[in-house]
């Protein structure tokens, strides 16, 4: 099976809002995130974090935008890369884009599960030259194994740097738009912190609250 059959176009206007404190930008598909608080169906969130750090700002921002999606009702598994026994795809096409990976690992018996039933994903993580971490990076090459299974869902971006520049995140975000073509996914919202090099940083600045809003606006 060919992966080009699975491009689509999203084609969904964006909203962005520049945020004080922290270099903080919310950008959110559709309507306002405060219009839409408590107005959507019930969804099944997969949050998917990349860092090896269990205290970190990524961190942080995963576990408000749980409580955020939680607040609204719906149900959410979160799925810590960093910390599981994973493997990366090795391109042996053992799964035929339709099947079982050849590792049974975490991603094998614990993730894709709940991938396979979910109605949206959360892919958060800290910048790592400027893309995504290496344990991120692993789950989404194997979302190979079920690729047509996962078309057509619903994605949020979340990323925290140290960089301040406006450029900072500009690699990171076109590879993510790039999946969500791909995949024919439905972008909600980007939440990116930039000059959020320190737990210290994003805990006074307004991007964890920000993150609990988009979360309750699911």
């Amino acid at each position: 099976m060919d992966r080009r059959e699975f491009l689509k176009l999203s084609g969904l206007g964006m909203m962005t809002l520049f945020l004080s404190g922290c270099g903080t930008i919310l950008s959110q598909g559709g309507t306002s995130a405060a219009a839409a608080i408590g107005g959507g169906k019930k969804m099944k969130i997969v949050v998917v974090t990349g860092s090896p750090h269990d205290h970190g700002t990524s961190f942080l921002l995963a576990d408000k935008f749980i409580e955020g999606a939680k607040s609204a009702g719906h149900d959410v598994f979160r799925f810590n890369a960093a910390f599981e026994d994973i493997h990366p795809c090795i391109g042996c096409d053992h799964c035929g884009m339709d099947g079982d990976c050849i590792y049974n690992d975490a991603i094998q018996q614990k993730l894709m599960p709940h991938l396979l039933d979910m109605d949206m994903i959360a892919l958060i993580t800290p910048l790592y030259y400027y893309g995504m971490s290496a344990q991120l990076k692993t789950i989404v090459d194997r979302f190979y194994s079920r690729t047509g299974h996962l078309t057509g869902k619903k994605s949020v971006l979340m990323a925290t740097a140290y960089n301040s520049a406006d450029w900072t995140m500009n690699a990171l975000v076109d590879h993510y738009d790039t999946l969500v073509r791909y995949m024919g996914w439905t972008d909600m919202g980007k939440v990116l912190a930039i000059g959020c090099g320190a737990r210290s940083l994003i805990e006074k600045s307004e991007f964890p609250d920000q993150a609990y809003k988009l979360g309750a606006s699911l």
